[in-house]
């Protein structure tokens, strides 16, 4: 599939194809012929087999895949930046320098949601760091001279899961998944003294003051608590809405979400497909359920649609309190809570509370609050964002969350000081053999 989709052309102008011509010869030379499968050329153009595999929308299948190929494109610059610090030594005639291995073996468990671009996030920047991964098919890296044996796929369930967790040979333990699994992933991977790196869940929250831009709220709740059919480890679970704005902003979030296009992931004008399994199905209804029992109104949806396929309506729920059991529970579905508050200090609190401690958000014009938000009084989150939804992360930023999430991050800034070792290295360049911290010795 990939060689299908990834090539080049190599055509200069309509009807004249470079490879043909004397002066690009040293194509040819390289291997190019005028269908290059295998080469690309930074965007993909392939189906929605996302889609087919866990019920995104076609365009968000093609992002998530995108997503892969710009990582791929960081990673290659990172590649040209690692390196430790030079440090000034106590010691005459010594260098103190810091330098940086590869781990080894970097094993990678990904979660259904997203099983393009997490394995992306984790195989780009674990192979330029020089390290080996379990998971992927090997043609590709065949076709470009590097060993299929880099990158090896392995395909089952919790049984390959806990042997690679309990394999000592396995140098890092990458997680992608719910909590309490990630929970046995880390205990087994820490009865070995490994290393893990955990992605795990989020009950995620926007916060909306009175001087918000509500042109600004309203398509970023909306998207970030339908999109993926709510199945983002990002996705909005809480709002929290300013007293004397939430019944305005109910109102038009409500009118939004009677609008969104339901229907088939492959069709263009689809914004919202299915849940991946018919237990997800359940769970949501338990949770719709239990926000009743607890006190919530369901505003709009709550049902599962009459049609084939595993679908049920985006669901706002209002009225309950901020502790509610039931809003503490990150259910993985397309519900969101709508909350009311006063302060900002118990806002900020709140959205604290919960055990989780993935991706956040404020929207406000208040300069000062903004940084009271993004400081150690604020969101407690890996992810703290202003004016703009917890979903769709960029690359070129560490991906993760504190706390019940796990602690791990993905992706840019320095998230490869996961994939490697660090060693502190004292090199005598001198004649001499001062001790440290002045110590005599004779």
């Amino acid at each position: 599939a990939w060689a299908g989709v990834c090539s080049i052309c190599l055509h200069l102008a309509p009807g004249r194809q470079a490879g043909s011509q004397p002066r690009y010869a040293w194509l040819r030379e390289l291997g190019l012929q005028e269908e290059n499968p295998g080469v690309y050329n930074g965007r993909w153009g392939g189906g929605g087999e996302v889609s087919l595999e866990m019920g995104k929308i076609f365009v968000e299948g093609v992002g998530e895949v995108q997503e892969y190929v710009d990582v791929c494109d960081y990673a290659v610059g990172l590649s040209r930046m690692i390196g430790g610090p030079i440090l000034p030594s106590e010691r005459p005639g010594h260098a103190l320098i810091e330098q940086w291995n590869p781990v080894g073996l970097v094993g990678i468990i990904t979660a259904f949601n997203f099983p393009v671009a997490v394995y992306g996030w984790n195989s780009a920047i674990a192979m330029i760091c020089g390290n080996a991964c379990l998971w992927i098919i090997a043609k590709v890296l065949e076709d470009n001279r590097v060993p299929g044996a880099v990158c090896s796929l392995v395909c089952g369930g919790a049984d390959i899961g806990t042997a690679m967790a309990r394999d000592e040979r396995m140098d890092l333990l990458s997680f992608t998944g719910s909590t309490k699994v990630g929970k046995q992933v880390a205990l087994m991977v820490q009865e070995r003294f490994g290393r893990s790196l955990l992605e795990l869940g989020g009950n995620n929250a926007i916060i909306v003051f009175e001087d918000a831009d509500l042109n600004l709220v309203i398509p970023s709740a909306l998207f970030a608590a339908v999109g993926t059919a709510g199945q983002r480890c990002t996705t909005a679970r809480r709002l929290f809405l300013h007293e004397s704005i939430h019944d305005e902003v109910v109102a038009k979030l409500a009118k939004a979400y009677a609008q969104v296009r339901i229907g088939d992931p492959w069709d263009s004008d689809t914004l919202y497909g299915p849940l991946h399994t018919k237990e997800a199905v359940k769970m949501f209804l338990d949770a719709v359920e239990q926000a009743k029992q607890q006190g919530g109104s369901v505003v709009c949806g709550g049902k599962v649609i009459n049609r084939p396929g595993n679908y049920v309506e985006p669901t706002i729920v209002t009225g309950l309190p901020h502790n509610a059991p039931i809003v503490h529970t990150e259910t993985f579905a397309p519900i969101l809570y709508v909350l009311k508050f006063k302060e900002e200090e118990e806002v900020f609190a709140w959205n604290n509370e919960v055990k989780q401690g993935l991706s956040s958000s404020i929207f406000t014009k208040d300069l000062g609050r903004i940084f009271r938000w993004l400081g150690p009084k604020g969101s407690d989150c890996g992810i703290v964002n202003v004016n703009i939804p917890t979903s769709g992360a960029e690359i070129g930023g560490a991906f993760g969350g504190e706390k019940h999430t796990g602690g791990g991050r993905e992706s840019g800034s320095d998230s490869w000081k996961l994939y490697m070792r660090r060693s502190t290295c004292t090199i005598n360049y001198s004649k001499n053999l001062p001790l440290a911290q002045g110590i005599k010795f004779q």
